[in-house]
């Protein structure tokens, strides 16, 4: 059984400053203004940012007020570390079998 990973959600999770939201978002809900202190990164950056992880459903908002708050979906983190656990498994088995192989 072939195991499959989803690449544009690995894509969305590759870039520094996303992946810097999700580690962040993974320890507490946090509004714009606060990612905005904790990354150093513009407002207007930050949004095109959170823009992406909402479409890509890594995260959730909770508007309160006049703030928006983030939320990490941990079950989309457990579905990509899934799939690369997955991988990994495929990758030990086919390099064990490689290994009796050679040396019968």
């Amino acid at each position: 059984m072939l195991t499959s990973v989803d690449t544009d959600l690995i894509r969305v999770l590759a870039d520094p400053l996303r992946l810097q939201i999700v580690t962040l978002l993974a320890h507490e809900t946090l509004c714009t203004t606060h990612l905005v202190e904790e990354t150093g990164a513009r407002q207007t950056n930050l949004s095109n940012h959170l823009k992406v992880l909402r479409e890509a459903r890594v995260v959730d908002t909770e508007p309160c007020g006049r703030f928006t708050y983030y939320k990490l979906r941990p079950e989309v983190i457990e579905a990509v570390a899934g799939s690369l656990s997955a991988l990994a498994a495929a990758a030990r088995a086919t390099a064990a079998a490689d290994k009796k192989r050679a040396c019968s």
